[in-house]
């Protein structure tokens, strides 16, 4: 006997319909708009949808497979029944980890879970903790970057499906990898989206990029929100991810006493109770507001972290050059100095880009509230022609960035092949088969850039299959001179972090920094070890007793005791008189940068 429900508040009859073997059943219309029928003729695998007031038969807006696509019936899936095996996986601690993002359509060239799984020995060995995978909820076609999903509870078919899905969080857990899958609850994709003929699931009340806003407030919408947390809490409880990345939060626009994101944090910390484990949410916004990561005790709505772009856009600007659009708000030492120091840039203070003031002190929160990363798929694809850093800066600037990344105080995130200076651009594909949909998104893409001076022959078609094939990794590239030995650094980097305990120490006030502009130079002290960076033309000195833990470049003490450091290139030091910085706890907090210091100008 299978029991099916949909809710259609404003439907005045609903049907059941069976594909194979056909049929069709009227359904009882319940308390709160609800509509069920039992019947004991379905079983896993058959394929089914909902008539709503004798229209067409549409895919169900809690299905958990879409095997026929965002158009097609909904298929039978019982999650409880498939074999599971994650090595009795307890969970891991977001604080002192490594996330790595990866999407799986290009992960590999297979494009499958399947593929990525394959591939889970190199992030092991890379030294990563967790993996952190965009959104794989059904979206039109076969593929996309996963942000224009409509089936939120079915995993995209092109991928694998539910059980392909189940399998590979088994295999990323059995190899010690937690997994955080990024979900998308501002808006719906273009296409496929049924969901308002079944109800108010959208509002007018709220504008968004996206159009009408997620009724979170509205009339009807205690079902709405049941609808994404009830979703939330699939991923997290039967597929067992262990966190969830929030997309963009500050669309989800919602008046009501307790914010949606107040429910999700307080439901998903019942449930990892339950299931004894840490569950994690991580949230995406630009406002550079406390409150949500703040407890619920103290008024805020309880999440664990937040996306920190502005830590990205600090190092970037110094680094690359480029100022325009909101890179016109950073290129700075000082805000570069900020970033490393706290995340945020614009805590309460005037924005040129905004033309306000912008964001709030992040006063006591600790580094692990903060996920930072060189690049992700934003800043990456979001590039006309998707290039990566390695395409827009010299070799030993990347070693730079990784270093003050993956020593900083923060959760350091690594983009899919980041750690080898991947050639491949990571850009913007799209496969809408409604031809007018797939016209306008390639002419906006093209006005976007426009502005930016790009001719439109320039910009990439995302509707051309080729954009998609460009953006697929190369693995052969691993074990290519340069690239492999990118790879190799960040893998020093990522053990050094969890050798040394200062690198990993969140608390506020165990990072001083230093910053010199003609020549650009940096000094980032994180309790007992120094991060010394030089970006300027000449060979600069670092003096002060130092042991050397990890250098970018050969390095040798000088007659003077000191290091002489070539340009774009950074060494990680402790004090001389440290003997097994490693086996200790980590120190108190800095009040200097003594003993070190940059040593006058080099003779030539």
């Amino acid at each position: 006997m299978w029991t099916f429900e949909v809710w259609a508040p404003v439907a005045e009859r609903v049907d059941l319909v069976l594909a194979e073997p056909a049929g069709r059943w009227p359904m009882a219309a319940h308390a709160g708009g609800w509509w069920v029928v039992e019947i004991d003729r379905a079983d896993t695998g058959d394929r089914y949808g909902f008539s709503l007031d004798g229209g067409p038969v549409r895919p169900d807006p809690r299905s958990r497979s879409l095997p026929e696509g965002v158009d097609g019936w909904s298929e039978i899936v019982d999650l409880h029944a498939a074999d599971r095996d994650d090595g009795d996986w307890q969970g891991f601690q977001l604080p002192g980890s490594v996330l790595y993002e990866l999407h799986v359509g290009t992960f590999t060239r297979r494009g499958t879970f399947e593929g990525v799984a394959e591939r889970l020995d190199h992030l092991v060995e890379l030294g990563v903790d967790a993996v952190e995978i965009l959104p794989v909820a059904t979206f039109a076609g076969e593929r996309g970057w996963g942000y224009d999903g409509v089936g939120l509870y079915a995993p995209h078919r092109a991928y694998g499906g539910p059980g392909a899905l189940s399998r590979l969080v088994d295999h990323c857990h059995r190899a010690g990898l937690g997994v955080i899958l990024d979900v998308v609850y501002n808006h719906l994709g273009p296409a496929g989206n049924y969901l308002p003929e079944f109800g108010p699931y959208f509002s007018d009340a709220h504008r968004t990029n996206w159009g009408d806003g997620i009724n979170l407030d509205g009339p009807g919408s205690d079902e709405v929100r049941r609808y994404l947390i009830d979703n939330a809490l699939m991923w997290l409880g039967d597929y067992r991810f262990d966190g969830l990345r929030l997309d963009a939060v500050h669309a989800l626009a919602d008046d009501s006493a307790v914010h949606i994101l107040e429910q999700l944090s307080a439901e998903v910390s019942a449930l990892a109770a339950h299931a004894r484990r840490p569950l994690w949410l991580i949230a995406e916004s630009d406002l550079n507001d406390p409150r949500f990561v703040l407890p619920r005790s103290q008024g805020g709505y309880g999440l664990t972290s937040s996306w920190a772009d502005e830590w990205h856009h600090a190092w970037h600007a110094v680094f690359s050059g480029e100022t325009d659009g909101y890179y016109s708000d950073f290129g700075s030492l000082d805000h570069l100095a900020k970033a490393l120091r706290q995340a945020w840039v614009y805590d309460g203070v005037y924005s040129p880009h905004r033309d306000r003031v912008h964001g709030r002190p992040p006063v006591g929160l600790t580094g692990d509230r903060f996920v930072v990363c060189t690049q992700n798929h934003d800043q990456v694809g979001n590039r006309a022609a998707g290039q990566r850093s390695s395409a827009l800066m010299v070799s030993g600037r990347l070693e730079v960035a990784a270093a003050l990344l993956l020593t900083s105080p923060f959760v350091p995130m690594i983009f899919q092949g980041e750690e080898w200076g991947a050639s491949t651009p990571w850009q913007y594909f799209t496969d809408f088969a409604d031809p007018d949909l797939g016209r306008a998104v390639t002419e906006g893409r093209r006005r976007e850039f426009a502005y930016f001076g790009w001719d439109s022959e320039q910009v990439p078609d995302p509707q051309d299959l080729s954009t998609f094939a460009r953006s697929v990794l190369d693995w052969c590239e691993v074990d290519d001179p340069g690239h492999s030995e990118l790879l190799g650094w960040y893998r020093a980097l990522t053990a050094l972090r969890r050798a040394i305990p200062d690198l990993s120490d969140p608390r506020p006030g165990q990072t001083l920094v230093e910053v010199d502009s003609d020549p650009i130079r940096l000094l980032v002290r994180r309790g007992r070890v120094l991060i010394a960076a030089n970006l300027g033309p000449q060979t600069a000195r670092l003096l002060g007793p130092s042991k050397v833990l990890l250098a970018s470049f050969a390095s040798e003490p000088t007659p003077s005791g000191g290091i002489d450091i070539p340009p774009d290139a950074v060494v990680i030091v402790v004090d001389a008189g440290e003997e097994h910085p490693g086996r200790r706890t980590v120190a108190p907090p800095p009040t200097s940068l003594a003993p070190w210091r940059w040593a006058g100008q080099l003779p030539e």
